[in-house]
């Protein structure tokens, strides 16, 4: 059974590829005065230690943040030669994971809700709403977001995220009347009902609110639904006249490992219905720098593609 519970996974590759898009995404609709409604619908538990039990046990911020930022060295102690001009994408999520480690050494790494309580505008009154179906992590997702007091902008729920975001949609309207919501979807795939629940969720809710942006992230495996989620999403976006974008990071596999080793997860897609127009810019500059980075033997691979 493929495992994607986030606390294994805290702050590898494919939360930097998720967590890019999700900030990039993020920073052009907050250009907008008018108040967004945020919907996580599978959170996990919010802010992970990467010298905690779980992250040690499968060290995949290694080949992820951790590798990105020893290569992305502030240019006070970059090489005097050459200095890599970062893409603007990637210096924001930096910039976001830095906030997170003021002494300078990486420890703490937010997930999801963190990184978009951290781009709440109290000003424009944008409300968070988070939900974590898993008893353990919903329990210790409630307690770190408590930590932030931050009263009726956000809330947590116990509850199933594919279920709870019908009940959300259409969002409540902003103080200038208008209706604005980003949704991520990113559930942990150990079972393979969850790509169809995926593909339904998506359809419903384009039907209940069709101008929302909803971001979904996906493993990249040798499993006929995975492949299949992209194109369904397409032809899901297609049907209801949404332009999308869809973009995949495969950073290779370690050619370290042994014949008959479990190469682990190599690969992950982000898939945006109703993405900014700024987005695929954005990507297009981070993407090659990613892949440069983070990429390791057989099997790199980036991509980018758009519709609608």
């Amino acid at each position: 059974m493929f495992s994607y519970r986030h606390a294994y996974h805290a702050g590898n590759h494919a939360d930097v590829l998720k967590h890019i898009t999700l900030i990039a995404t993020l920073q052009h609709l907050m250009q907008k005065d008018a108040g967004l409604t945020l919907i996580d619908t599978h959170a996990g538990v919010g802010l992970y230690r990467l010298d905690g039990d779980f992250t040690e046990t499968g060290g995949e911020a290694r080949d992820g943040v951790v590798k990105l930022l020893a290569k992305l060295l502030p240019a006070e102690k970059a090489a005097a030669t050459a200095p890599l001009v970062v893409a603007p994408a990637i210096q924001a999520y930096l910039d976001l994971i830095a906030s997170y480690n003021p002494s300078g050494l990486l420890r703490v790494y937010p997930g999801s809700p963190f990184v978009l309580h951290h781009l709440l505008r109290a000003e424009s009154r944008d409300k968070l709403k988070l939900f974590e179906l898993h008893p353990t992590d919903s329990r210790v997702l409630s307690a770190n977001i408590a930590q932030l007091e931050a009263g009726r902008q956000i809330a947590v729920a116990r509850q199933d995220g594919f279920e709870s975001l019908k009940t959300l949609l259409p969002p409540p309207p902003s103080a200038t009347g208008s209706r604005r919501a980003a949704v991520l979807i990113d559930p942990s795939y150990e079972v393979k009902t969850d790509y169809g629940k995926v593909s339904a969720c998506i359809q419903e809710n384009l039907k209940r609110f069709a101008t929302g942006t909803y971001m979904v992230w996906y493993p990249v495996i040798p499993r006929p639904e995975a492949h299949d989620l992209p194109r369904r999403l397409k032809t899901l976006a297609t049907q209801a006249k949404r332009p999308w974008l869809h973009a995949t990071l495969a950073i290779g596999q370690d050619p370290s490992h042994g014949i008959g080793d479990r190469p682990g997860l190599t690969a992950s897609g982000m898939f945006v219905i109703n993405p900014p127009h700024t987005l695929k810019g954005a990507l297009q500059a981070a993407l090659p720098q990613l892949l440069e980075i983070l990429g390791r033997g057989k099997g790199q691979a980036q991509s980018l593609d758009t519709g609608g």
